[in-house]
């Protein structure tokens, strides 16, 4: 929005970062806390390592969410750059020393805070409102989690938050600079403009064999082809094992009496009422007050039970239910307070209770509807329970199985038909996999692992083409496998990438010539005004863009204006090279609406400021070291 933005990219981009890396909901990242002994460090930081695994975790987890965000025009390339991974190696470097002054400060997250975050998570909320510890507890096992395990990184997330509140609340901004901030940002410039384009320069390039070659040679790199390898496998899972178990009538039975109670819904009642509130803490009088208002309504209720709806609308004091005429929906035991519910359980439908107090005050509760206590029959949940046995009994025959195929792997090494043959699982095949992990792949696909792709392309594994050990790619989850077919890296032929060369050759060309017209043109101009060729005049701010680029914008709002006309040169990209000429500038109309949205985004900014100042001084603090050989091997092939 300012020009600080402008000159402070890199911290915009670095906050931009920290707001979306934390690992709340169920996106979770390998956590910054943990190493792990035998993998490679990237760089250490207060005596705690950031391993390539976790790194490369990193980058695939914001690889999903810009796709997710961006959708098909996503192009995975742009975090494939030596600067993309260096900026997401700062900040997991950033993460690690704010976990190290946390460790230090002693601060923390209570359980009691740390659970009203989780209730608080959408799509966890039963249709009766209560909490669906299932479908919580299942969300996670799909992320490879235990609810601990979560817990923990969540309170560590919180904590971090805290830390980063509470330095940026402590961010100050004078008014008069504000002020002045808005007043340039309100700012109108009248300005024409002057194209090269580049695509009129096309004619005028010659591009000889001798430039092609010269570009293939030089660029080497960008016609390599990495090394690759065609591969089968074979996996033993809980889900391959659960498929080919067989559950009996009778352990169907056995197991839904045993579990009854899961399938069974406690008694609901639905109730109406009348709030009239009072502090817990309120005088005598004002709950004497309360209580008498509230006795009067009971009063007209008696007399006339079909007004109650029409009561709670115009006198009920609490907002979530008066609109509805005092309706509470259904609720089960324990989600009310003790007065409340022990009132409401002795009603029968359609009765009035007398005044209950509780810490809210004074209510008149109306029962409009049981739902008695059910059980749900076995032929309802039946396929639930089979394949809740399945999976009980795969748990059991995988702890037994793992160890057997780890070994038929290692002792007959040519070949994979063993293993399928003794646990009946299926030899698959994966094309072309790359040395390092493919962050344009799902996390989820198990070829697409760390640990299976150093295992799959050891000397082991590529040259005596023997079985790779049996790896642990997911809780409960071995993989073993093949080379089938290796490629070590090559170039493309010169002819094939001949005609791509040209194109971008021919382009450079063109727009190199542009771009010297028109510095030739703005030299002249800065020495003898012209207004020939120009277009015709608009006028520009933050505000009213009118067709000019975001680049070319800034550089028309920036540029010196002490003397009129004043005149800027903007290489658009590969397409032109353009000269604005501006020739007035005029103070703009304040928009006090505008003005607020303004403030409230400088302050946020300079609170964003005082937290990368902090966090850049606990980075100088946590004597971090940084392994760049690491970091260079760290990429990823992208589509």
């Amino acid at each position: 929005m300012f020009e600080y933005i402008r000159t402070h990219q890199r911290l915009m981009q670095f906050l931009l970062l920290l707001i979306i890396f934390p690992s709340f909901a169920f996106f979770g990242i390998e956590s910054y806390t943990r190493s792990r002994g035998g993998e490679d460090v990237v760089a250490t930081v207060a005596g705690q390592s950031i391993t390539q695994q976790e790194f490369d975790a990193t980058l695939r987890d914001q690889l999903n969410r810009f796709r997710q965000m961006y959708g098909p025009q996503f192009d995975s390339k742009m975090l494939n750059t030596p600067m993309a991974r260096q900026e997401i190696l700062d900040e997991l470097i950033a993460r690690k020393a704010i976990a190290a002054e946390v460790a230090r400060t002693n601060l923390t997250v209570t359980d009691q805070t740390l659970q009203q975050s989780i209730l608080a998570t959408p799509g966890l909320t039963k249709p009766d409102g209560s909490f669906d510890v299932e479908n919580y507890k299942a969300s996670l096992a799909a992320q490879g989690m235990t609810p601990p395990m979560y817990e923990q990184r969540l309170r560590q997330d919180m904590v971090l938050q805290q830390l980063l509140n509470a330095v940026q609340g402590t961010s100050f901004i004078p008014k008069l600079v504000a002020e002045r901030l808005m007043l340039i940002n309100e700012q109108e410039r009248e300005v024409s403009a002057l194209t090269f384009k580049t695509a009129s320069y096309i004619p005028q390039v010659k591009i000889t064999d001798e430039m092609l070659k010269a570009y293939y040679e030089k660029n080497a790199a960008q016609f390599e082809i990495p090394e690759q390898i065609k591969a089968e496998y074979v996996v033993l899972s809980n889900d391959a094992l659960a498929s080919q178990t067989t559950v009996s009538e009778s352990d169907i039975q056995s197991f839904y009496e045993q579990n009854k109670k899961t399938y069974s819904t406690d008694e609901q009642r639905r109730a109406s009422h009348i709030l009239i509130g009072v502090k817990k803490e309120a005088s005598d009088a004002e709950k004497s007050k309360a209580k008498g208002k509230a006795e009067s309504l009971l009063s007209d209720l008696r007399k006339n039970p079909t007004t109650f709806a029409k009561l709670a609308k115009e006198n009920s004091q609490d907002p979530g239910s008066a609109e509805r005429g005092g309706d509470l929906d259904f609720f089960s035991k324990g989600m009310m307070v003790k007065s409340f519910e022990d009132a409401a359980y002795k009603l029968k439908v359609g009765e009035i209770s007398d005044v209950i107090q509780s810490d809210f005050g004074f209510h008149i509760i109306q029962l409009t509807a049981v739902k008695p206590a059910a059980v749900k029959a076995l032929d309802e949940v039946k396929s639930q329970i089979i394949a809740d046995i399945q999976r009980q009994k795969a748990a059991k025959a995988y702890k037994d199985a793992a160890e057997s195929f780890g070994n038929i792997a290692y002792e007959q090494p040519d070949s994979l038909k063993p293993l399928a043959d003794k646990f009946k699982l299926k030899i698959e095949t994966v094309n072309s996999l790359g040395k390092q992990i493919n962050p344009a792949i799902p996390a989820g696909v198990l070829t697409n692992n760390a640990k299976f792709l150093k295992a799959i392309f050891s000397d082991e594994a590529v040259k005596k083409k023997h079985n790779t050990e049996a790896i642990e790619v997911a809780p409960n989850t071995l993989i073993v496998g093949r080379v089938l077919e290796y490629k070590a890296v090559s170039k493309r032929p010169f002819d094939e990438v001949k005609s791509v060369i040209s194109t971008r050759l021919t382009q450079t060309e063109a727009e190199s010539l542009a771009t010297k017209d028109g510095l030739a043109k703005l030299a002249a101009l800065k020495a003898q005004d012209a207004t020939q060729g120009f277009s015709d005049l608009k006028v520009v701010s933050k505000a009213k863009s009118q067709g000019v680029s975001p680049k070319a914008l800034a550089e028309i709002l920036k540029a010196d204006t002490q003397k009129l006309p004043a005149f800027v040169g903007v290489s658009d990209g590969i397409d032109s090279y353009t000269i604005y000429r501006i020739g007035k500038v005029m103070a703009g109309v304040p928009d006090q609406a505008a003005r607020a949205g303004e403030l409230k985004q400088i302050k946020s900014i300079v609170s964003q400021q005082e937290a990368f100042t902090y966090i850049e001084a606990l980075k100088a603090r946590s004597k971090v070291t940084i392994n760049k050989p690491a970091i260079s091997t760290a990429a990823v092939s992208a589509p």
